[in-house]
């Protein structure tokens, strides 16, 4: 633990933790992401700048790691395998991998309880992850068996070269009907645990379409055109059409409750890839889960 004397005021997080710890800028990286960095006592990003009497602790590692742990995920279908990759349709509350403050099932110990093995580069308990999905949100994502693929599915979306669409249920009715979204997004200024749009934050790109208008909401085909964290919700926010059902970026609760669903009506029924070591061109498909499908039925009646 560290106070951040008058020479680091203004630094960034990741270089003042750098020069207190000695530790490399890379790993104060690692730190950040899986929240073993706080200032005070809070999750922080690492382009977040300190100011005077600010504390930073970094967490004992020795004491506090992640470890994998082999459970089955219910509801979780892996829709192909072999020997490169499988591609898995996630349900809601399942995350992507395991992280300090997520007690709940994950992708990677449900493909180790079913005998799938993983061996790539990186963390191990996030080997393989190549793409992530909230906990959240339900629907396709595809997970690298091996090194060859982990390094091809990381730079086909590096690329965007991976198709990626998603249905979403937002509140009113979006004039145009359709358009692309080009808003950066970083963290929030004033809370570190959601992002939103600002002028500091990476490049993203969303282009929406209206499948269907109902009288207070419309559900809408996404494509994403980069990968950034939580970008369809934030940008749904930004545009003042939250994602129905979403609890942290302005989702209507009464209408929620009103339909029955309890998480973002958010689905990713779409993904479609090169093949990283066959070159075959994949295209998988998933139907909507029973909470959104039940959830839509009642907006449509």
């Amino acid at each position: 633990m560290w106070i951040i004397t008058e020479d680091l005021v203004g630094e960034r997080v990741d270089v003042a933790a750098s020069r207190l710890s000695g530790l490399t800028r890379s790993r104060i990286s690692e730190l950040v992401e899986i929240n073993a960095l706080t200032l005070n006592s809070h999750p922080v990003a690492k382009s977040r700048k300190v100011s005077l009497s600010d504390v930073l602790e970094i967490q004992d590692m020795r004491e506090k790691t992640l470890s994998l742990v082999p459970r089955l995920a219910p509801g979780t279908q892996i829709v192909y395998d072999d020997d490169a990759l499988a591609v898995v349709d996630k349900p809601a509350g399942v995350a992507a991998h395991p992280a300090f403050g997520w007690e709940g099932p994950t992708v990677v110990e449900h493909l180790i309880a079913v005998g799938i093995q993983i061996s790539t580069s990186g963390d191990a308990w996030r080997q393989g992850i190549v793409q992530r999905l909230d906990a959240g949100t339900s629907g396709l994502m595809a997970v690298a068996k091996n090194e060859a693929a982990y390094t091809g599915l990381k730079t086909a979306f590096a690329q965007r070269t991976v198709r990626k669409i998603y249905h979403t249920l937002v509140s009113g009715e979006l004039e145009p009907s359709e358009g692309v979204i080009d808003a950066p997004i970083g963290r929030h200024p004033g809370n570190d645990f959601k992002m939103a749009v600002v002028s500091s934050g990476r490049y993203a790109i969303t282009e929406y379409s209206t499948i269907e208008k109902y009288r207070s909401t419309s559900l809408l085909r996404i494509q994403l055109l980069t990968g950034r964290t939580h970008q369809i919700r934030v940008h749904m926010l930004a545009l003042k059409h939250p994602c129905v059902g979403d609890p942290v970026y302005g989702g209507d609760k009464a209408l929620a409750a009103k339909i029955g669903l309890t998480r973002q009506w958010l689905h990713a029924v779409e993904l479609g890839f090169t093949h990283p070591i066959t070159g075959a061109q994949l295209v998988f498909a998933s139907p909507y889960p029973p909470d959104l499908a039940q959830a839509l039925a009642k907006v449509e009646r």
